[in-house]
């Protein structure tokens, strides 16, 4: 995880209990997590806990972080991981 100004946006990589992975961004990380883990999260990770966040990366603005998880979920999934390894073109 990248050091962060108070007010980013964060894309985030989470891998769910039956294998599959789910991206998306959030203004606050912590909560969004824990909003997925009760089951009031995006529809897609509901019942398929448990759920363990595999990457992270915080961007300025919304704007910023909606391009970044375009760009991430064009990707395939063997590439996904080095997305956050490698700087902010992935």
């Amino acid at each position: 995880m990248h050091a962060a100004p108070d007010r980013c946006w964060w894309l985030y990589l989470l891998e769910c209990g039956d294998g599959t992975w789910y991206a998306g961004i959030s203004n606050d990380l912590p909560a969004r997590l824990q909003a997925h883990a009760d089951g009031t999260g995006a529809r897609y990770t509901r019942g398929r806990g448990p759920l363990r966040l595999l990457a992270s990366r915080a961007y300025p603005d919304r704007a910023s972080a909606s391009r970044a998880e375009w760009r991430l979920k064009q990707l395939p999934r063997r590439r996904k991981l080095a997305f956050f390894a490698a700087g902010d073109e992935g």
